[in-house]
């Protein structure tokens, strides 16, 4: 029987898994990988195999049910006792959002984790609660089963002091108020193709953009800067998340227009954004076929953002070798790439139209000092790794 690997990224309302064998490869290989959507209320199941082909779905549950995480997982591992019985779960990896200023690296969890992990709610509270609760869920379905939370922080913690500091009372700082970072498995995933893809490059720019966006400076294949800080609402707007802001405009809100805490994380988190802006959809999809010009200029603000933090962050580097698209939007929206690398011509960044519109995976044109690529990342294959890792040190 053959050893696998349970990756688990955990929404709301949703469970993505994959299932990678541990065997004697260099990197554990994919089998499986699906999801289970509408908890607590119209749940649906399907699974695919490692080349994309759909091998089950399944609708089985009455609209209105209260399927919730447990049950979820437990139908996850029960259909993997049925079909794919030669297989044994031997542990599980979490995407955990926030691990904080004590977790740089992945982490086996235990209930001293698990309790440290609860304290960080307040500073993901769209990501770190559902996470938290398919890690508790799965404890009560597989008590046995170890566990590893993977932070999307860690592998900014590489980033020097004064990248991480709000010019905030030392104390303040001191508390754990400093820029943190957001999309570390995508990024280090990136890192980790960079030898095989571009092995002379040491100053990179990697663009992270997907519903939540964001873009990180890599030296020589660590970060030493990102656009996301204390919490994920930083940086370039993103599909319902305002991107950086004047706080003062949170002030005055609350002053002035009768916010308050709850009122503020709704409009900062769920109604702001490319939805905001359209006033369309969170969907750059929908945005880039809409006749709307409320939908062009939300497009227009998502890229002169991503423009102007590529110059910031090609600063902090001293320089520039290559720029990287990654993410759903990264890999599947060339207009985007295109005005990206267009106003990024003042770099050096010369785009071959035609590669682009192919996805690459290069994209800029022969004689472009700072090449350009489309990299597909894989956030479940690192946290696969770090789980192969994990039990290999135990």
């Amino acid at each position: 029987m053959e050893q696998g690997i349970l990756v688990i990224n955990a929404g709301s309302s949703s469970i993505k898994f994959a299932v990678f064998t541990d065997g004697d490869r260099p990197e554990p290989a994919l089998l499986f990988k699906g999801q289970m959507e509408g908890l607590g209320s119209d749940p649906s199941f399907q699974v695919k195999d490692a080349t994309g082909r759909k091998i089950d779905e399944r609708d089985e549950w009455p609209r209105g049910s209260t399927l919730n995480h447990a049950g979820a997982l437990r139908y996850i591992l029960s259909w993997l006792e049925e079909c794919a019985s030669d297989i044994e779960i031997v542990a599980a990896g979490h995407r955990v959002v926030h691990g904080g200023l004590d977790y740089d690296r992945a982490v086996r969890l235990d209930e001293d984790v698990i309790a440290d992990l609860e304290q960080l709610v307040p500073l993901a509270p769209l990501h770190q609660p559902h996470n938290l609760a398919a890690i508790r869920a799965l404890a009560e379905v597989a008590p046995k089963l170890p566990q590893v939370a993977c932070f999307d922080t860690a592998f900014h913690r590489t980033q020097p002091r004064v990248a991480q500091l709000f010019a905030l009372p030392r104390a303040l700082t001191e508390s754990g108020v400093r820029r943190y970072g957001f999309h570390g498995l995508s990024y280090e995933y990136i890192a980790h193709r960079l030898p095989d893809t571009l092995p002379e490059a040491r100053k990179v720019v990697v663009a992270h953009l997907g519903s939540g966006a964001s873009m990180c400076a890599l030296l020589d294949g660590r970060s030493i800067e990102s656009t996301m800080g204390f919490t994920a609402v930083d940086g370039l707007p993103m599909g319902t998340r305002t991107g950086g802001m004047d706080p003062g405009v949170v002030l005055y809100l609350m002053q002035d227009r009768g916010y308050d805490a709850k009122g503020l994380e709704k409009l900062l988190y769920k109604e702001s954004g490319l939805l905001g802006v359209s006033g369309v959809s969170n969907d750059m999809r929908d945005l880039l076929e809409s006749d709307d010009p409320h939908a062009a200029e939300a497009v227009e603000l998502f890229v002169y953002h991503i423009g102007k933090h590529l110059g910031a962050l090609a600063s902090t580097l001293g320089g520039l070798d290559a720029v990287i698209f990654t993410a759903g939007i990264g890999e599947n929206a060339p207009i985007v790439r295109e005005q990206v690398c267009l106003g990024a011509k003042w770099l050096g960044i010369r785009l071959d139209p035609e590669a682009n519109r192919r996805g690459g995976p290069r994209i800029s044109s022969v004689g472009s000092p700072i090449p350009v690529w489309v990299i597909p990342t894989n956030e479940e294959l690192m946290i696969a790794l770090h789980v192969r890792d994990e039990l290999r040190a135990a």
